[in-house]
């Protein structure tokens, strides 16, 4: 790579670079001093015992952490499956167009993701009410009883996000080399033979990749019982999630440190399970 390349790639990534640094590093230092401190004075680890000790924080704690294994799951499963049959398929009008109606859930906002789902579960009004009231639903309070809401905010989340990552993991079915695929049909391997010796392998990387940014975005959950709460009075808590309690501690407490410190929390939380899915995955390593 010459010298002009090299400037022209520093160009390239000086944005995103400023955009990191101002919105992404200077913000977690900022959160790591309040978390320290109370009114400027360091205070040691006292503000996140005081957290922890908080009758809201082990629950919250739980409800993420169930939606997140129940989403990391449905995702991991559902879009490598749906990936390898769509690629398998190989047909050039299915591929094009599934590509594009994968995509377009994606496109809509999460605020707006979750109002049309208050629609889809409400037996009232919902295109599949039959089947909303054959399970035993008769109204939207019903359906998004707490016990309910991490298969609620799962469905919501596959249908969102999901149709991203199967067009992603078929750009890396792609990839793998044609000459392999046709050696282990020649070798006598069937269709679930080359997805299970072949392809999943192959695709450990890009596994990974998704499972530590679905694991970013499900922790991070919000806007889901945020609006939930307000369509149904709420029924669904406002200290549901780790971000709404922190979201109370910041805004309705005036405890910013409090705030700081939950952030922090799941921040060291994420960073760790992170390192688990790039050592497992062997996500920096070259083939």
């Amino acid at each position: 790579m010459s010298a002009g390349q090299s400037r022209f790639g520093y160009v390239f990534v000086s944005g995103y670079t400023l955009l990191l640094v101002a919105f992404g590093l200077l913000p977690t230092l900022y959160a790591l001093f309040l978390s320290f401190t109370r009114n400027g004075v360091f205070v040691g680890f006292d503000n996140f015992v005081r957290v922890f000790n908080d009758y809201r924080f082990l629950p919250a704690v739980g409800h993420v952490a169930l939606y997140v294994v129940f989403w990391l799951i449905s995702l991991i499963v559902l879009v490598v499956v749906l990936a390898i049959v769509v690629h398998g398929i190989r047909v050039r009008w299915l591929g094009d167009t599934a590509r594009f109606l994968f995509y377009i859930p994606g496109a809509i906002a999460g605020a707006s993701s979750v109002l049309l789902w208050l629609f889809v579960l409400d037996p009232s009004v919902s295109p599949v009410s039959a089947l909303l009231r054959a399970m035993g639903y008769e109204s939207l309070v019903n359906v998004v009883a707490v016990g309910n809401l991490p298969v609620v905010f799962t469905v919501i989340a596959f249908w969102a996000g999901a149709g991203g990552w199967i067009v992603i993991m078929y750009g890396a079915l792609n990839n793998i080399s044609a000459d392999i695929m046709e050696a282990a049909r020649i070798d006598g391997a069937g269709a679930l033979q080359v997805a299970w010796h072949i392809q999943l392998p192959m695709l450990t990387k890009w596994i990974s990749y998704m499972g530590i940014m679905s694991l970013a975005a499900g922790t991070q959950l919000f806007v889901e019982p945020k609006v939930l709460a307000q369509a149904t009075k709420n029924v669904v808590p406002e200290d549901y999630s780790l971000n709404q309690l922190a979201y109370l501690y910041a805004f309705r407490q005036g405890d910013f440190s409090g705030s700081a410190a939950i952030s922090v929390m799941l921040l060291v939380v994420a960073l760790g399970l992170s390192t688990i899915f790039i050592f497992r995955g062997k996500l920096f390593e070259r083939d």
